[in-house]
């Protein structure tokens, strides 16, 4: 399977039409410590999801281990995610970096998991 990142700085959204065209699914990384971009990055989640109004969407909201960040429940109302319609599968992982800079292992593996999986259902 092969991934491709673009990133969400300015620069890179004029891109983001194109490639999500030719998608399986959308994962979405936020950071859940940075309260003040969250409108921002709902505005544009919202932008890519109506894009494309089945693609299957995977958020990532990182920086779980930050004492400033948002709960997964706040993260999912900043991002108003209960209007991505129900007709699209939708899921949310809280993620964090352990000290030495890896993955927590359990968290990353059952997302990678429902990835495969939902890339393998799609095509």
């Amino acid at each position: 399977m092969e991934f491709l990142e673009i990133g969400g700085s300015k620069p890179f959204r004029s891109y983001w039409e194109t490639y999500l065209s030719k998608g399986l699914l959308l994962i979405f990384v936020v950071d859940s410590a940075d309260h003040s971009r969250l409108p921002e990055a709902k505005k544009y989640l919202h932008q890519l999801i109506a894009a494309n109004p089945v693609l299957p969407l995977v958020v990532f909201a990182n920086k779980q281990d930050l004492e400033a960040a948002y709960h997964i429940t706040d993260i999912h109302e900043a991002l108003a995610l209960s209007e991505v319609g129900n007709d699209r599968k939708m899921f949310l992982f809280g993620t964090h970096l352990t000290k030495n800079g890896s993955e927590i292992p359990s968290t990353m593996q059952d997302a990678k998991d429902l990835i495969a999986q939902l890339a393998a259902d799609v095509q």
